[in-house]
């Protein structure tokens, strides 16, 4: 879901700009599941750029506390959302931790890195949501070490309709600073891509399976 249209446009005119995505609709990506893809998005680059940097910061911030209201703790999943979640938590100035896709094998073995009592609210920060299932693993981690999950929020989805259905399905509530049709929308309106484009990105969109198949 998204909280601000404006902000939803201005985000991905920002990740547009400093080519945290790209959109390549005739020289298609390869994803490492093996698709095809007009589209590449790589959410580190905004580390390197302090104004947008700030301005996610802030904006993620804010939905945070609008959305859930102010939680005890944050969590990042990592790699992608551990500097971005840090940011966000430094900003609400309140603690932060992230959680590994699985336990490490040696150590103390955690899965969540940081101190995390039980009981504590926490809002989970992504950076990029996809499928959702890697998303919701670390949410189920938290769950099992006795936290309320308040919900997640993330700079950017895909939108795709299995996503949706597995956080309907875990039951948690996922929010974004901006998403596929924002981005193209805001894509067509400063001429990034042609009519033509938007109609091949539109088309991979609704089906991009069978769009990888004809590429192939």
């Amino acid at each position: 879901m998204i909280l601000d249209k404006d902000i939803a446009k201005k985000t991905a005119e920002a990740l547009l700009q400093i080519n945290a995505i790209k959109l390549q609709p005739n020289n298609p990506f390869t994803w490492a599941s093996g698709w095809k893809s007009p589209i590449y998005c790589d959410n580190r680059v905004t580390l390197s750029f302090p104004e947008v940097r700030t301005f996610l910061r802030q904006q993620l911030a804010t939905q945070i506390v609008e959305a859930y209201g102010k939680p005890d703790v944050i969590a990042g999943v990592a790699t992608g959302a551990i500097a971005i979640g840090v940011l966000v938590a430094e900003e609400l100035g309140i603690p932060f931790v992230y959680v590994r896709p699985e336990a490490k094998k040696h150590g103390r073995k955690n899965q969540i890195e940081g101190f995390l009592d039980t009981g504590k609210n926490v809002v989970v920060v992504e950076d990029l949501i996809s499928t959702g299932g890697s998303s919701l693993k670390a949410v189920e981690a938290l769950k099992a070490h006795g936290v309320t999950v308040k919900g997640m929020i993330a700079l950017f989805t895909y939108g795709f309709d299995i996503a949706t259905k597995n956080f309907e399905d875990a039951n948690v509530t996922l929010y974004t600073l901006s998403n596929y049709e924002n981005l193209i929308e805001q894509a067509v309106e400063t001429n990034y891509i042609s009519t033509t484009e938007k109609r091949t990105l539109q088309e991979w969109r609704e089906n991009p399976s069978e769009w990888n198949a004809i590429c192939e």
